[in-house]
């Protein structure tokens, strides 16, 4: 009879008594080894599938970024310009009324009705400015304040209580929407 070999233990159901196959295991067939990593491989496939998801949603986003930035500026341009275009607007009237009034010189000698017409020329063109919000700061007999005022230069009080306040304005100053945009120069009283 000599040795038997691995064939006719298997099909005669005799084991070897070489021990348990220590490279198999109980729920798998014998040819599936515990070594071959079987997990390792799908575990390592969905992290670099979630990894490049990951990329591709930062990269989105970085785009996404690049264009509402660029979307800002743009609409920032437009919107000075636009701006800049309805103050003109609202000046063309005061410029049409100041073209008449200067026909007008040309033409009369009444110098009370030529008068009159560039007071109210002027009255229009303060109007229309202050309807955008531009207001004349108020600074004679005011408190000296130097985030206000610019002083030109000082000189003696006429009275005691002129001391430390605006005596005279030189330039007026000037607020847009509660915002200097100039600022007063002024003779102080010491």
């Amino acid at each position: 009879m000599g040795t038997p070999d691995m064939n006719d233990a298997k099909n005669n159901g005799a084991e070897f008594d070489n021990g348990p196959d220590l490279n198999s295991d109980e729920n798998q067939g014998g040819t599936t080894h515990l070594n071959e990593p079987v997990g390792e491989e799908s575990e390592l496939e969905k992290l670099k599938s979630q990894l490049d998801e990951a990329k591709d949603n930062l990269l989105r986003k970085i785009a996404e970024m690049d264009n509402m930035r660029r979307r800002h500026a743009k609409e920032r341009i437009e919107l000075i310009q636009t701006a800049g275009r309805d103050v003109i607007t609202s000046l063309l009237d005061v410029l049409d009324d100041s073209d008449r009034a200067q026909l007008q010189m040309e033409k009369s000698d009444d110098i009370q009705a030529l008068r009159e017409g560039v007071i109210l020329v002027f009255n229009k063109l303060r109007s229309t400015l202050q309807a955008r919000g531009l207001k004349v700061m108020e600074t004679v007999k005011q408190e000296f304040n130097p985030d206000l005022h610019e002083a030109i230069t000082e000189i003696p009080a006429p009275d005691d209580s002129f001391k430390g306040k605006v005596v005279d304005e030189v330039v007026k100053g000037y607020t847009l929407n509660d915002t200097i945009i100039r600022h007063a120069k002024v003779v102080v009283g010491k």
